[in-house]
């Protein structure tokens, strides 16, 4: 719930799930990937969906463009209630019709904004394994100076390079909640991190 205090988050590796489940229980839930801008979120989501089966990858950033056609342009469509209120209602409706497991790539970057949209879930039934990518910034930096330029954002003239360095937060990994997988992305490859988030994945049926 936004506002809510968080608990201390795990370290990489360290898993933890509420109650029990008996042996074998293949868990239905919804991978949230969270990180910086460039941690290699999107990248990551390609390979787990290869590797799982019957998944859908969700990008809540296109329930912002939708909703940047129909409002004036703001700064950063994680401001708007509607965007916050729609990413849970969209990923719901995706579990309950046609996901399971539903991968969602993408930065939260305020922990208000964290905490209301994964509480929301929480407290609509899901099961959410929130992995969070940490990487050295001077690495994001490189990763960001190197892809293709975007346009300026209309309502600042911010260009997309300026407006994503400006977001990059060295102490996120701190502030994560208890139970996030936090995994290096400058240290592991895309399979490796896969491998890692599907081992959290299965761990909650020996739970």
């Amino acid at each position: 719930m936004a506002g809510a205090p968080l608990r201390p988050r795990r370290r990489a590796r360290t898993r933890r799930w509420r109650g029990r489940r008996p042996r074998g229980y293949r868990a239905k839930v919804i991978i949230w990937l969270n990180g910086g801008f460039a941690a290699g979120k999107t990248t990551l989501a390609r390979e787990l969906h290869r590797r799982l089966p019957g998944s859908l990858v969700y990008d809540p950033e296109d329930v912002g463009i939708m909703l940047w056609k129909w409002m004036p342009p703001n700064d950063d469509f994680q401001d708007l209630p509607s965007w916050r209120e729609l990413v849970v209602a969209t990923a719901l409706s995706l579990r309950r019709h046609h996901a399971d497991p539903l991968i969602v790539p993408m930065s939260l970057v305020r922990d208000a904004y964290r905490a209301e949209i994964l509480g929301g879930l929480a407290d609509a039934g899901e099961d959410v394994l929130h992995v969070f990518l940490e990487a050295d910034a001077d690495v994001l930096r490189e990763r960001l100076a190197t892809r293709p330029p975007l346009p300026a954002d209309p309502a600042s003239g911010q260009s997309a390079l300026d407006w994503a360095l400006s977001r990059l937060d060295p102490a996120a990994a701190d502030r994560q909640p208890d139970g996030t997988v936090v995994l290096r992305s400058d240290r592991l490859t895309p399979a490796e991190l896969a491998d890692e988030v599907l081992a959290a994945f299965e761990s909650a049926g020996s739970r």
